[in-house]
């Protein structure tokens, strides 16, 4: 069982069409054809890890709303436990980013979010709600979209008790010390030089001084640096490995974060290479990338994708 804790969002899209520019301002006007729900966030990991056919466990917390009700429900529909989802009563909303999109392109995203720290009685939930399913766990996935769940002093008590067990933890800048002892981190280019202090320079020399340098800091097993259009560079300590894209069209890149570390958490859980779980994880963001939307890649799409 794979557990993961972190900010769970709803993905909101609006699909339309544009033929026109409004008259009240210089904008597209976009003729709504229709709008549809997906789990986002810490959530969209659950999904992905369902669509790999693995079990799950969800941690995190959603605002006593409409949204947060369809959230639970959606992930009890994926046969992921959902007892660790906390429903909060007058403290925050669930957090919806909404995105209008016609002719396969995103035309404006709004969010409604509480993006405070989450209350310290709340940490103390989350913590126990962790602890308490840690016996059933093979690996946990921290997944800090920066939205309250995932604080320092969350991680400052988590991390020392998960002993053996693989954490990887897809990150935000503003938190680099906490994730210290993970067993892997995976930021995209502008998140690694903002966690390392360098220019976000898509070089190879550039990747390899941020994640040499993040990976003594924090005492890393693995860094994982995702480069957009130059796939992704994995570093063990010793060896930098650079891994081309493996994406032939892209339409959304919403979401592939989920899918690298749902199929990096899998992958070492089983006690795969490293570098093969890295290639696995290019493979898939190859993948989701050429859909639209919040998307997943099962292994039958991984397996017939061209390697990266």
């Amino acid at each position: 069982m794979i557990l993961v804790i972190g900010d769970i969002i709803v993905d909101e899209f609006v699909w339309g069409d544009v033929s026109r520019i409004s008259p009240e301002a210089p904008v597209p006007v976009v003729v709504v054809e229709k709008v549809d729900r997906r789990l986002g966030g810490s959530a969209n990991v659950v999904r992905n890890l369902h669509g790999l056919g693995q079990r799950s466990a969800m941690v995190g917390v959603v605002g006593d709303d409409e949204p947060g009700g369809w959230v639970r429900q959606r992930l009890g529909e994926l046969d992921s436990d959902a007892s660790g989802v906390m429903v909060k009563r007058n403290q925050r909303p669930t957090a919806i980013k909404t995105r209008v999109i016609a002719r396969h392109q995103q035309v404006v995203r709004y969010d409604h979010e509480w993006a405070e720290a989450v209350r310290p009685e709340t940490r103390a939930e989350l913590l126990d709600a962790t602890i308490k399913r840690l016996p059933d766990a093979d690996a946990v996935v921290i997944s800090d979209y920066g939205k309250g769940v995932i604080t320092p002093e969350l991680l400052g008590e988590l991390i020392p008790r998960l002993g053996d067990i693989v954490v990887a933890v897809d990150p935000k800048p503003e938190h680099t010390d906490a994730y210290a002892g993970a067993t892997v981190i995976t930021p995209n280019l502008q998140e690694a030089a903002a966690m390392s202090g360098m220019k976000p320079e898509n070089t190879d020399a550039a990747v390899e001084a941020m994640a040499g340098a993040l990976h003594g800091r924090l005492g890393l097993r693995y860094v994982l640096i995702t480069r957009s259009d130059k796939g992704m560079s994995l570093y063990d300590g010793v060896n930098m490995h650079h891994i081309p894209t493996a994406a032939l069209d892209v339409f959304d890149v919403t979401g592939a974060g989920d899918t690298v570390i749902a199929i990096l958490a899998t992958c070492l859980a089983r006690g795969d290479d490293a570098l093969a779980a890295a290639r696995l994880a290019n493979r898939a963001a190859g993948v989701v990338v050429g859909k639209v939307g919040t998307a997943t890649a099962s292994w039958e799409e991984i397996e017939a994708h061209p390697c990266g």
